[in-house]
């Protein structure tokens, strides 16, 4: 067995030493993108952008006038898919108040500001990847009084309703459980342009609008969860949103011409 002289063994450690070299590249990378003064500057310029964008699209015929039954709704909780989330500052009466839930993960925070920048207040939920089971509990069930809080004093909320890394278009139990405490009702809703880019790499398959399209809002009946309702209501009622917030997205497509 020959013996491994040091220019060997520097050579076998070059491996991890370029690993690590990436790792630490990597991680200063995201430092950079999540700094106050870069993540102030591109919230800015995407709700500049969204801004713009919407101002091009054409409402269709058909679109229902989401002003009045939220109006008449109030404080109510908005249903809607992820991956939709870019439109959903346009579709609220701007004249009463809303908040919206969002993750605490660092990823969020861009999210947060944006969703500010719209006048729409922000609640914090139950954390990133690295966010443990336990921690993650604690502060789903801190999001859910804030919002019943705010519910109770009159701020309609947000919400998107499928889990962030779970089952696309599948609601989870945080909507219906919301519903339930606080007495509001949910309005499922979609909102769909006739002119977007889908992310095919994003879990959600989210949709960036483009300008000069059509855009549909769709908003079904209200759907309303008994203050008593045991876990087996919760979870025919959690499905009862699911179908419903899908079917105000499939004839939101199919007002501005899109089949699948």
């Amino acid at each position: 067995m020959s013996a491994q002289g040091p220019a060997d063994r520097s050579d076998a450690n070059k491996p991890a030493r370029s690993k690590k070299r990436r790792r630490r590249g990597s991680g200063l990378l995201r430092r950079f993108w999540r700094s106050d003064g870069v993540s102030a500057s591109v919230s800015a310029a995407i709700y500049a952008l969204l801004r713009a964008v919407h101002a091009t699209q054409r409402p269709v015929a058909g679109s229902c006038d989401f002003r009045r039954i939220l109006t008449e709704q109030h404080p109510a909780i908005v249903g809607l898919w992820h991956g939709q989330h870019l439109l959903a500052p346009f579709f609220r009466p701007r004249e009463l108040p809303y908040a919206a839930l969002l993750s605490r993960s660092a990823d969020a925070e861009l999210n947060a500001r944006v969703v500010e920048a719209f006048g729409i207040a922000t609640i914090r939920g139950s954390g990133g990847r690295q966010t443990t089971k336990r921690t993650k509990r604690k502060g789903g069930a801190r999001a859910l009084v804030a919002m019943r809080r705010l519910l109770a004093e009159g701020t309609g909320i947000c919400m998107i309703a499928d889990i962030p890394k779970g089952t696309a278009r599948e609601a989870g139990l945080g909507i219906v459980t919301l519903a339930k405490i606080s007495g509001r009702p949910i309005v499922p809703s979609g909102a769909v342009t006739s002119r977007h880019h889908i992310v095919e790499g994003a879990w959600d398959k989210t949709r960036i609008p483009l300008p000069f399209g059509r855009i549909a809002v769709v908003m079904g009946a209200p759907i309303h969860v008994p203050a008593d309702a045991d876990d087996e209501l919760l979870e025919i009622k959690r499905r009862e949103v699911s179908c419903a917030i899908e079917a105000a997205n499939r004839e939101a497509e199919r007002l501005v011409g899109i089949t699948s």
